[in-house]
């Protein structure tokens, strides 16, 4: 066996919406506002630098989207050192989408490694059920706001 493993943080989750409502939460600053960040500089698009905020955390960071493939695939880089972060959709009926959202590229080993993987496993997660909750419900439960106590 000659694999390379290559450490991946992953969340999913299916969300009762056609695959087009999904896809555009994420390229829409003005509906990702209401399960992520709070301000972004545009819309995702092909060869674009944009930078996300979380106004309350007083964290920016500046995403590169190279590839969007309409309905199933955004995949850009972010972050200092950059990672690379996909969003992969999948209809799976006209009505429901199956999300998975993928970051990898990590520098970090060992122990720091466990913990990056963990914390952004767990971040995507959250951004996750807040988007199936504002998607599917209306409701923006603030998830991302209220995740961390702020000092």
């Amino acid at each position: 066996m000659n694999a390379t493993y290559v450490p991946i943080a992953e969340a999913q989750m299916l969300i009762k919406k056609p695959v087009s409502e999904v896809f555009n939460a994420f390229i829409d600053p003005e509906i990702t506002k209401n399960f992520w960040f709070t301000n972004a500089s545009g819309s995702l698009e092909v060869g674009t630098t944009i930078t996300w905020e979380w106004e309350m955390y007083k964290v920016k960071t500046d995403v590169f989207v190279f590839d969007i493939k309409p309905n199933q695939l955004i995949a850009l880089t972010w972050g200092t050192p950059a990672t690379y972060l996909d969003f992969e959709f999948e209809a799976v009926s006209e009505q429901t989408t199956y999300v998975q959202i993928k970051n990898y590229g990590f520098t970090e080993v060992g122990n720091e490694l466990i913990e990056v993987i963990k914390n952004n496993t767990g971040g995507f997660t959250t951004v996750l059920d807040g988007l199936k909750a504002y998607l599917e419900h209306g409701i923006n439960l603030n998830l991302i706001h209220d995740k961390f106590l702020k000092k």
